[in-house]
């Protein structure tokens, strides 16, 4: 028999030759057409003809007098489809083609992620990236992501058996499934799942890239108060706010290191709801947020090395565990020191990217080729007055602009806990004031939010924080009450320790005519309580500050370490700790903080040699009334 050609009912590509089909799995009748090519395999041989294939729950028969050859089980063939009878059988005729062209039919409509909510119920196709591979005592769930946001995908091979092992993490594929709703979130069941290659998969994550792209920008929002200083940070910050979105679109895990002091908590606390609004968004597993995002207190004021091997430890066993992409490490108040370089070397053996938002006085030399973004105050000729809270508020708003209202507060709530004194602290407070704050409710929230992270140590105390701070919390009423009592509480607990400290307080008059107060808190505070060292000091320079009216220098030192406080003394405490390393050999040194605030540590044999040789400076350092009263705390 010769070859058969279309008849005025079959398709024909546009250079003339015939198509055929290739149906994907869950295609039904409604996918096909009589007069139509398909690809078909024979499941079945009898004496009058075989049964064929299109898809696994698409059949029908080739009659014996139709048939241009003898076939086994598994063969493959050229069908047209001559008949659909009213009871549903199908009929085909084997043809044989000189040259055609294959054009794929997926099941169903093809659908974008944002949409499956629509198509509950409906079978549909999926272009995307698998961006997580978790393998469950029943299914294999793939996290597919399109240009819109990311969906659970269920394929299941047998119970804990690995579905389509040769799809890995990154593929760009193509599915059909059936959409269906599993614990109120939507979920495709898949029938096909198929890896694109060469040329297809260029354009497929080209076209990905692209939508990635545009649902990356941040939001433009109009500044909370506006102030040219800090508008020198907006730029840096958009770019951090497009790489967190990124993160989150891409199903990349963030990891939020943060101080834990107030500044720390009022940057890391509306950051961490905008993301996990953006993730809930964008994710249709309701448990996303709490797998991609977590907030993770730091005591030190730079990222210890005991964190990192945590962080990487976690990283690790998720990646192995649950198939997820290593995390975005972002360091929130902390980050921008040479301190913390060890630890960034760490994570430069893996694919860990590394953002910084930070207000202390930074060494970019030694930090920036270890990280992605790093924005500082310092690196445009400003201070540590913007503290990290404010540029994290406006970060947050570039992620998610509805929490403009709710955030209204914690500005003036970050400046006065880090003593800013920046020039428009006074309108951070009026905004405040507009949503029912003194200044005085102001202060009372930083001390609560300072001293329930004391108690809390490594914990983030996620719903403590919120109800302290007045974030993502629903009762004003329980807030304020709860602020009442730890402010109340932590006023109570620094009164006893400096009733049992002041006595204890060595005083003298430097060359400079400034003040020296020093306290061994060691020995004469109580440890292992509210407040800590650094508290402790801070409590008792204010008191000496307040006393006087004079240029103040304070140091509270233990066996190992110094901290420090000035007021209307320009210590420069950073380049003084450099000039420690290089002068006191065997001190160890380390440490660094702002111009008037700070902490060293040092072996302990070498105290008394480290605290002469900084007294000494501390002497020859100059006044500056430009400094009075600026008292961040470290």
């Amino acid at each position: 028999m010769s070859p058969q050609t279309p008849d005025d009912g079959a398709e024909v590509s546009a250079d003339g030759v015939p198509t055929v089909y290739d149906l994907a799995d869950g295609c039904s009748l409604d996918d096909v057409e009589s007069g139509e090519y398909y690809h078909a395999s024979v499941n079945g041989v009898v004496a009058y003809g075989v049964f064929v294939d299109l898809t696994d729950g698409l059949s029908g028969l080739v009659h014996e007098s139709n048939l241009l050859g003898d076939y086994d089980v598994g063969d493959e063939l050229l069908v047209e489809l001559s008949e659909v009878r009213e009871d549903g059988d199908v009929s085909f005729e084997e043809v044989e083609l000189a040259d055609y062209e294959t054009d794929r039919v997926d099941a169903g409509e093809s659908v974008a992620v944002a949409d499956l909510e629509d198509a509950v119920g409906s079978t549909v196709t999926l272009d995307g990236e698998v961006v997580q591979i978790k393998q469950t005592g029943g299914p294999t769930i793939f996290h597919v992501r399109d240009e819109s946001g990311v969906v659970p995908c269920a394929a299941f091979e047998e119970a804990g058996v690995r579905a389509y092992p040769e799809i890995e993490l990154d593929d760009v594929v193509r599915l059909t499934g059936r959409v269906e709703m599993r614990e109120a979130a939507v979920q495709i069941e898949v029938d096909s799942l198929e890896r694109y290659e060469g040329e297809a998969a260029d354009e497929a994550r080209e076209r990905l890239d692209d939508a990635l792209d545009e649902y990356a920008e941040p939001n433009a929002v109009e500044p909370m108060v506006e102030w040219d200083a800090f508008e020198k940070l907006r730029p840096d910050l958009e770019r951090v706010a497009r790489r967190l979105r990124e993160a989150v679109l891409e199903g990349r895990p963030i990891r939020m290191r943060h101080h834990a002091d107030g500044d720390g908590l009022c940057a890391s606390v509306p950051l961490q709801l905008a993301l996990e609004r953006f993730i809930s968004e964008h994710h249709h597993d309701p448990d996303a947020p709490r797998h991609l995002l977590k907030r993770l207190p730091s005591k030190a004021p730079f990222y210890e090395m005991e964190d990192v091997t945590r962080d990487l430890n976690f990283a690790l066993e998720n990646r192995k565990r649950h198939g997820q992409k290593l995390p975005l490490l972002l360091m929130l108040d902390n980050g921008s020191t040479e301190e913390d370089t060890p630890a960034y070397r760490n994570l430069a053996h893996y694919d860990v990217p590394i953002v910084v938002v930070d207000h202390h006085h930074p060494d970019p030399d030694a930090v920036s080729p270890l990280v992605d973004e790093h924005v500082n105050p310092y690196l445009h000729d400003e201070d540590y007055r913007i503290t990290t809270g404010m540029m994290s508020v406006e970060l947050a708003r570039m992620i998610d602009p509805s929490l403009t209202d709710e955030l209204g507060h914690v500005p003036a709530v970050a400046g006065l806990a880090d003593r800013s004194q920046a020039e428009v602290m006074d309108e951070f407070v009026e905004l405040a004031a507009e949503k029912g704050y003194s200044e005085a409710d102001l202060r009372d929230v930083g001390e609560a939010l300072d001293y329930a992270t004391h108690w809390l140590k490594y914990n983030d105390g996620r719903e403590l924080i919120n109800d302290a701070l007045n974030v993502a919390c629903d009762d004003r009423e329980r807030h304020e009450e709860l602020v009442d009592f730890l402010a109340s509480r932590a006023e109570r607990d620094v009164d006893k320790q400096l009733d049992a400290a002041m006595s204890h307080v060595e005083h003298e008059r430097l060359d400079n005519d400034a003040h020296l107060y020093r306290i061994d808190v060691e020995n004469y505070a109580h440890r292992f309580t509210y407040p800590a060292p650094g508290k402790t000091t801070g409590e008792i320079h204010d008191r000496k500050v307040e006393e006087t009216g004079d240029p103040v220098i304070t140091i509270g030192y233990g066996p190992d370490f110094a901290v420090l406080r000035s007021d209307g003394v320009r210590l420069d405490i950073p380049e003084m700790v450099e000039e420690l390393v290089d002068e006191i050999d065997g001190g160890g040194v380390s440490g660094g903080g702002h111009l008037v605030v700070g902490s060293i540590k040092f072996v302990e044999g070498m105290r008394e040699d480290v605290i002469s040789a900084l007294v000494e400076k501390m002497a020859d350092a100059e006044l500056d009334e430009d400094l009075a009263a600026t008292l961040p705390d470290e």
